[in-house]
């Protein structure tokens, strides 16, 4: 299983990449094989033809799970992972199991990662089988919704996995 960890902040090494990161190894009990932080890839997102942006669209599509975090900002999820994820072709994350994360300052915009972030990662093709998760910037290393998240998640989650890795003839 390959557990990829795409990180969507513009700063790098952000708290956002410590929650996603953390989610990552609460769902599987392994660190994550690659860490994408787009921030280090700045102005190359613009160029799909840039070795590195191809590595890093490479490495989400043959994850078997991939953790997408992103801070909030204006309510949504930031536009450096929108202009990553709009490279992305229609069906690129097929096979993909995804875990939409969003981090924030308060809980108006617990709703962010269910309603704006996870239909893109279905429309890419991924297999959503969590609902969305919201943690406050402030309090994520010790956060109850994580916890009550993460008693629900890790089945279905290990299930979509599980699911995507069996191959179905006719």
């Amino acid at each position: 299983m390959s557990v990829v960890v795409l990180v969507g902040n513009p700063r790098p090494r952000s708290r956002t990449h410590d929650a996603a990161q953390l989610v990552a190894e609460a769902l599987t009990g392994q660190k994550p094989d690659r860490t994408v932080e787009l921030a280090d890839l700045g102005a190359a997102l613009f160029d799909p033809g840039d070795p590195r942006v191809a590595s890093a669209v490479a490495a989400v599509q043959e994850a078997s799970l991939l953790v997408v975090a992103s801070p909030t900002y204006k309510a949504s999820y930031t536009g450096l992972l929108k202009l990553f994820l709009d490279g992305l072709g229609s069906g690129a994350l097929t096979g993909v199991t995804a875990v939409p994360l969003l981090l924030g300052a308060h809980w108006r915009h617990s709703l962010a990662a269910d309603l704006l972030l996870k239909p893109v990662l279905v429309e890419l093709g991924a297999t959503v089988p969590t609902r969305g998760l919201f943690l406050l910037d402030s309090e994520y290393t010790a956060s109850e919704e994580l916890e009550k998240w993460l008693t629900s998640a890790r089945s279905q989650v290990a299930a979509s996995v599980n699911a995507a890795s069996v191959q179905v003839t006719s």
